[in-house]
């Protein structure tokens, strides 16, 4: 740890100076100021409302509740101290301030990322399989949710004990892995965090949201227009919701990665500046789009909001009719694995 603190004041001190000027510090710094507070207060709408309407408090519905908190969490912690560093022109938290930053970055980012594969699975289990759907408890989905949780607090605290480590990136007003130092230490942790956090993530959404897509396809073709109805299409509504938001979160956190990548088997060295401070600005920008992407992908969200705006003590929600994993199975059927 003590070696740790002295890398920090030999790379990280402001004594080195930012390879940004006062100018392009100021300009982050207000974006980050922007983006927080937009972030911060349309994530505590969409807990406001699942507070509100009792309806809307379904097992899925459990996983974007949890992810509201981890962008509020990123928001409220990240944005401040990093906006406030570039405003000061160099990191000013100390060492203590670098790895309690840059951990719970690293932490509410992977809960992020398993909690979209919990609801990849949920897609998968209430559209494609809801035999097994159907079985689901409320202690199966919490249990799902708390192994997201209790994986990123893994990966986040490796640094902190010695596995890699934190330090201040090239701009020096953020603290991030220290992908500059690329030793053993580093190489593996990045790759170890790429494969579990990444690479085993991606696939596990493929697949599922593979074969939703096949569902959906064959029920559509079906003769089965009778078997239709509004809960049906909430499912689809939802699972459009949910693509979307995996097509976005990866979208994010690419260039995050392909800077890592690049450190393992580059030079890093001979990484832009700007990319290195673009990668964790794209990651971050996750916790400000998902409320957007609720209200657009999802009718039974926007009324919601409607209904909290206009102060409406309950959500009108028609008389609920048969739910899809109890109708006839047979168009279904040759999706099922």
């Amino acid at each position: 740890m003590l070696s740790d603190a002295s890398d920090f004041n030999s790379s990280g001190s402001r004594s080195e100076g930012s390879v940004f000027s006062k100018t392009e510090h100021s300009v982050i710094a207000a974006y980050l100021i922007v983006a927080g507070i937009t972030s911060i207060l349309s994530n505590v709408v969409v807990l406001g409302i699942f507070i509100k309407y009792r309806e809307l408090r379904t097992p899925t519905n459990a996983v974007i509740i949890n992810l509201a908190f981890t962008d509020i969490g990123v928001s409220s912690i990240g944005y401040p101290m990093s906006a406030a560093s570039d405003l000061h022109g160099s990191w000013k938290f100390g060492h203590a301030g670098c790895q309690i930053y840059a951990g719970l970055n690293i932490f509410f980012g992977m809960v992020s990322i398993g909690l979209l594969t919990v609801v990849a699975m949920d897609r998968y289990l209430t559209i494609s399989c809801p035999d097994v759907g159907r079985r689901m408890t409320t202690n199966t989905y919490l249990s799902m949710i708390l192994g997201a949780w209790i994986n990123g607090l893994f990966w986040a605290l490796m640094p902190i004990i010695g596995w890699a480590s934190y330090a201040p990136d090239p701009t020096g007003a953020t603290c991030t892995i220290n992908w500059r130092k690329n030793d053993t230490s580093f190489v593996s942790y990045t790759m170890m965090v790429i494969v579990v956090n990444f690479i085993v993530p991606l696939t596990v959404m493929f697949y599922c949201y593979y074969h939703v897509s096949r569902s959906l396809r064959l029920y559509t073709a079906s003769d089965c227009t009778a078997h239709i109805n509004r809960d049906w299409a909430d499912q689809v509504d939802v699972t459009k919701m949910s693509v979307i938001m995996i097509l976005m979160f990866l979208l994010a956190w690419s260039p995050y990665s392909i800077v890592c990548l690049w450190a393992c088997f580059g030079n890093p060295k001979k990484i832009p500046p700007s990319m290195a401070i673009i990668a964790p600005l794209f990651a971050k920008s996750s916790t400000f789009y998902n409320p957007c992407i609720y209200v657009a992908a999802n009718k039974k969200f926007r009324k919601a909001m409607l209904a909290m705006f206009k102060c409406q003590p309950h959500l009108a929600m028609p008389e609920p009719s048969t739910l899809p994993m109890e109708m006839p199975q047979s168009p279904l059927a040759p999706a099922r694995i």
